[in-house]
């Protein structure tokens, strides 16, 4: 059951990744924009741009990748993606930049708890967690 719950999870934040990442590069770009912190030194559109890129290629290697420790690894740089998109969470919040319904500093608060959600949701939907305490993560030996 809990193998399939993970699965389940996997399979989801892939789906999810993957339609987001294609809103970066089509229907919702203008939106995720207004994300992007004023002191990231690269043009706006190109952020944007790389990091649909990067969402689409996370969640199609969550829908293709079972076998650990593969499946960890991807977990992992989904998870880094969840805390590398942070900062832009916060400027959204302190610069009062209304984008996807956030119109209120109150809705882009609630918005930020959700970010530890998505990390540990990449970590335990792909089991990162338990594969690097049992010596299987990336770069460590089997004994």
């Amino acid at each position: 059951m809990k193998t399939s719950l993970r699965s389940l999870a996997q399979t989801v934040l892939g789906a999810a990744l993957v339609f987001t990442g294609t809103g970066h590069l089509t229907f919702a770009r203008v939106e995720f924009r207004a994300q992007v912190p004023p002191w990231v030194p690269l043009d706006v559109d190109t952020v944007v741009v790389l990091s649909g890129v990067v969402e689409v290629a996370l969640g199609v290697a969550l829908l293709a990748t079972w076998r650990q420790p593969y499946r960890a690894v991807v977990g992992l740089a989904a998870a880094a993606l969840f805390v590398a998109v942070l900062p832009g969470n916060i400027a959204q919040l302190t610069e009062h930049r209304d984008a996807f319904g956030l119109d209120t500093d109150r809705g882009r608060v609630i918005r930020l708890f959700f970010q530890p959600v998505l990390i540990a949701w990449a970590l335990w939907g792909t089991d990162a967690v338990s594969q690097w305490r049992r010596g299987r993560g990336p770069g460590r030996h089997r004994r």
